[in-house]
């Protein structure tokens, strides 16, 4: 494949190096949390998890996906989790093999909240931010169930979940991690305060948006204060509407997240992470002004698969200081070095993003080495 003028010369901007906070990428391509449920029943990362992020480690920087801080709060079957040192010790091994590699790595704590039930997260309770049920069905031992009814968090719950937060976030940076990136997004537990739909709460963590806002900042202020704010990324998908979350006003989405944001600038995060399907849009630039730091730009799952020329765009356009990309690097461990030198990309088998083997998670090839 030949390259134009115009694509060589938008080439540099991408693959050069960028500072998040204390963590130094190497180029701007940033792998997205991707949900593999490769964990087993433990939840602990094995060798199979262990080979497929090192095979990743040439991008900028790794996200891991999503890993449940306490057992409760997981969101899926075969789920890793950061709760328990055994499971750290397990990520420990993902952080050494990648580093290994040259590569940086933070992993993604998501709380699933209402997002789970009890035949995935062993029979625990389901806490949420209201009593209210997403009207969908999820995958659980037992094959295919209606999401159940939550129950509505107390004060002290409130605070006992942040405190996982923070704890999740000591083991994960004491296990070897450059960082971790706390999940707004995706109608998980922090999104569903942020979320009118989700919160009809009538104390101080619901109704106006900044009250909808504040479990949000509490929970990445005392992360940040725990293990250092330049180590801290933060992720959110504002006007999105998985897990029911139904952000659909515009003007309270800006207020919401304004606020949010608004708060968290002083602390000097590491970065912010947005999943939207504009990213160089009005909503998305005047968050990151709001912010006043590094941003990373995601426009998938609902915006399609991110190309090397959408890429290529966001970052020479200043839309971004970096690009989240999910499906081509799951199909492309090399991803950079292909897109470096215009070569062709493998196909992604979406068939096979779930399951338990190798097959579609470490067997994707390589470039032929000369």
């Amino acid at each position: 494949m030949s390259l134009n003028n115009s694509e060589v010369s938008s080439v540099p901007s991408l693959f050069s190096p960028v500072s998040l906070g204390k963590i130094e990428l190497a180029n701007r391509v940033v792998m997205a949390p991707l949900t593999r449920v490769r964990a087993g029943s433990s939840g602990i990362p094995g060798d199979l998890m262990v080979e497929y992020y090192r095979q990743r480690a040439s991008v900028g920087m790794i996200v891991t996906e999503g890993t449940y801080p306490d057992h409760a709060s997981q969101g899926y079957v075969g789920e890793p989790g950061i709760a328990t040192d055994e499971q750290a010790a397990g990520w420990q091994r993902v952080f050494e093999a990648v580093h290994a590699e040259g590569g940086r790595i933070v992993l993604q704590i998501m709380h699933a909240g209402r997002g789970t039930h009890p035949d995935i997260n062993g029979g625990r309770r389901i806490l949420a931010p209201s009593a209210i049920a997403i009207d969908n069905q999820t995958f659980t031992e037992k094959g295919q169930q209606p999401y159940p009814v939550p129950e509505a968090m107390t004060t002290a719950e409130i605070r006992a979940a942040l405190e996982d937060f923070v704890t999740a976030a000591r083991r994960a940076v004491g296990a070897g991690a450059d960082g971790v990136e706390i999940h707004g997004a995706n109608g998980y537990l922090l999104q569903q305060f942020l979320s009118p739909a989700a919160n009809r709460r009538t104390d101080g963590y619901g109704g106006s948006p900044n009250d909808r806002a504040r479990f949000v900042v509490e929970v990445v202020t005392a992360v940040a204060q725990a293990v250092g704010a330049e180590r801290v990324g933060l992720r959110i998908s504002p006007e999105g509407d998985l897990g029911d979350v139904f952000e659909t006003d515009r003007d309270d989405v800006l207020a919401t997240y304004g606020a949010l944001l608004d708060q968290l600038r002083p602390l000097g995060l590491a970065y912010l992470s947005v999943l939207h399907t504009e990213p160089g849009g009005d909503l998305v630039q005047e968050l990151r002004r709001r912010f006043d730091g590094k941003l990373i730009v995601n426009n998938g799952p609902l915006g399609g698969q991110t190309t090397r020329e959408q890429a290529l765009q966001q970052i020479e356009a200043g839309h971004a200081d970096a690009v989240a990309v999910g499906r081509a690097l799951i199909a492309n461990p090399d991803l950079v070095e292909r897109w470096q030198d215009g070569h062709p990309e493998n196909e992604p088998r979406p068939e096979l993003f779930y399951g338990q083997g190798a097959e579609g998670y470490t067997d994707y090839p390589f470039l032929e080495t000369a």
